[in-house]
């Protein structure tokens, strides 16, 4: 039992460097990024290949922050002009792209063979458990890491910047701010942070395949984003544990109906965590951990 606990609070730090990275660039600057997965997955293959050809580990993460980081530039440079639905659908279209390259590359990806035997941070001389321990902590630090950092990012003044461009993108652009360098600066960051969750999330499992970096995950970190609240980080940190628990419990449904098949519980999973979006929607639009806006200061009245 203490396995499977140290296990998922694990996974939910890797899903709150997601719900952190989609906040920034969601909650912060406000363009939906349906290309989560694709980030992810890029980050994961990156540090995945480069530890295998015997770069060492910390590298190795560095590298699929910065190739995350290109990959968002990339992106960005396809979507800058885009707003609203035309975005999100051109970034989903990203993710596929990288998941079918991930697939049909063998040569660089193996295909659907996936990578396996990925580098684990002192594995054999800790043991299974020891490893868990240490790669919980080593998770729960970057996620601090990245969290603080956000957050006084998201109280600076281009944290203020990025929520003018979200309320008013003319606004910001007739008062001087240039908000397509801030919209690639921010997009870049936020693939980085994918990345690094991806690069973490290879060298968990010391294997990756395309079927692990389907759209599906992008929904379960909007859905931990919408929980926890847009355009705060505790908010979607918050939100990132309370889905990735929510769809843990969800695996016991088997044992509470054993009428249901496998393929059975599986499709009520998913109907599950639909229903759970809706409900958060109606019952709690802000989110649990809503955006808290400063009033605008009073004009000073002379006497």
């Amino acid at each position: 039992m203490l396995s499977y606990l140290i296990f998922t609070l694990t996974l939910g730090g890797i899903y709150a460097l997601l719900a952190l990275s989609l906040n920034l660039i969601w909650g912060g600057v406000g363009m939906v990024n349906l290309g989560l997965a694709g980030f992810f997955a890029v980050g994961a293959y990156a540090s995945a290949l480069v530890a295998l050809a015997g770069v060492p580990l910390p590298i190795a993460m560095l590298l699929a922050c910065l190739i995350g980081a290109a990959a968002g530039l990339l992106a960005t440079f396809a979507t800058i002009r885009l707003r609203g639905d035309y975005l999100a659908i051109v970034t989903l279209g990203f993710a596929e792209v990288v998941r079918m390259v991930a697939l049909n590359e063998r040569w660089l990806t193996r295909g659907s063979d996936g990578v396996s035997g990925i580098p684990a941070p002192f594995r054999a001389e800790l043991g299974v458990d020891g490893f868990n321990l240490l790669y919980l902590a080593l998770v729960s630090v970057i996620v601090l890491g990245v969290f603080l950092t956000l957050r006084r990012l998201d109280l600076s003044p281009f944290g203020r910047v990025l929520k003018a461009i979200r309320e008013d993108q003319e606004l910001a652009t007739f008062a001087g701010k240039s908000v397509t360098r801030f919209k690639m600066q921010t997009f870049a960051l936020s693939a980085a942070i994918a990345g690094l969750a991806g690069a973490l999330y290879g060298h968990f499992q010391t294997y990756i395949s395309p079927d692990h970096f389907q759209p599906l995950i992008t929904i379960y970190i909007f859905l931990a984003v919408t929980a926890g609240g847009v355009g705060r980080p505790v908010g979607a940190l918050a939100g990132a544990y309370l889905v990735v628990f929510f769809l843990e419990a969800t695996r016991f449904l088997g044992e509470l109906f054993t009428v249901l098949e496998p393929g059975q519980v599986a499709a009520i999973r998913e109907v599950l965590v639909g229903l759970a979006l809706l409900c958060v929607l109606h019952l709690r639009p802000q989110g649990i951990l809503p955006e808290r806006i400063a009033p605008a200061p009073k004009p000073e009245t002379s006497v």
